[in-house]
């Protein structure tokens, strides 16, 4: 699993930035647009959060464990809606984020929470976060299903009788490339670079590969209700974030100036910030090398 050194590198890097484009409590994962591109990225996002609601029977009073909160979209969301929730992160920036904007947030490894943690919760929900919990060198050693299920039993754990789980993640696509290929010194425009490149994005991270991966490692604890690609949607999402990015914020600028100096001074920072100077993900999903699914399981 991305260690939280590995997701401080990803998220804390990115935190302020971030806020000060898509909001407080931005959301970090891919909206819903179900095929109308006319609609906001709000709007889609918006989408989203009432389809988690409807399908996990959530309602006033429900109470809904976070793994993998980001910014604390979905947890605004249904605190608004008078229902409780309790998020889980890795990276410092984004709990402190979620804790200045009122949100219940603990730092903290999602396969370690057990019933006495926290207690139990009606509904759980895990937005982009599960494709952190595989590294490189789990999939190399063979683990990568073991650790799929752990979770899984996990939530299972956490969850009554008929409770449901809504779980959104991105996967390896059907024109995917094998491990061994990707390389970061291919030519720029490859499929091996661009894979390659997305790896040092989000680094100690590795991808399920596809919906029957992801189901069949459940299928012990959960059955599926829903599954939906979310391919096309997540592109738009991409789309929509990188305007977001380029458009003109005397807060942002301002902060980018302050960068300045750690920018001159040091060689790592100076990589880490041309790592995210490419689209690689939305380049890949693109291509087909990523997919990503929404899944509803219901515990059994």
């Amino acid at each position: 699993m991305a260690e939280q050194k590995d997701l401080d590198y990803t998220y804390t890097l990115i935190d302020r930035i971030f806020r000060i484009c898509i909001g407080e409590t931005g959301d970090f994962s891919g909206a819903m647009y179900n095929g109308d591109f006319s609609m906001s990225l709000e709007q889609a996002q918006e989408q989203k959060k009432e389809f988690i609601v409807e399908n996990l029977n959530l309602r006033v009073g429900s109470r809904v464990l976070d793994l993998g909160c980001g910014w604390g979209p979905f947890l605004s969301f249904i605190k608004d809606k008078g229902m409780d929730g309790v998020g889980l992160t890795l990276s410092a920036g984004q709990a402190k984020a979620c804790q200045h904007n009122g949100l219940d947030v603990h730092i903290m490894d999602c396969r370690a929470v057990q019933p006495e943690t926290f207690g139990a919760f009606d509904a759980a929900v895990s937005l982009g976060a599960f494709e952190h919990f595989c590294s490189v060198e789990d999939y190399r050693a063979g683990k990568q299903d073991e650790i799929y299920q752990s979770f899984f039993k996990t939530v299972h754990n956490l969850l009554p009788v008929g409770g449901r789980f809504y779980l959104q993640t991105m996967t390896f696509g059907k024109n995917r490339i094998e491990y061994k290929d990707l390389d970061i010194h291919a030519d720029k425009n490859s499929d091996a670079y661009m894979l390659a490149l997305l790896e040092r994005q989000f680094p100690g991270s590795w991808l399920p590969y596809g919906h029957d991966h992801v189901v069949e490692t459940a299928k012990p604890y959960f059955q599926l209700i829903h599954s939906s690609s979310g391919r096309l949607d997540y592109i738009e999402t991409i789309t929509q974030w990188n305007k977001r990015y380029r458009r003109f914020n005397m807060k942002k600028y301002l902060f980018y100036l302050s960068l300045i100096p750690t920018y001159l001074t040091s060689k790592a920072f100076r990589k880490r910030v041309g790592l995210f100077g490419v689209s690689a993900n939305k380049i890949c999903f693109e291509r087909e090398l990523l997919n990503h699914y929404r899944f509803v399981f219901e515990k059994v």
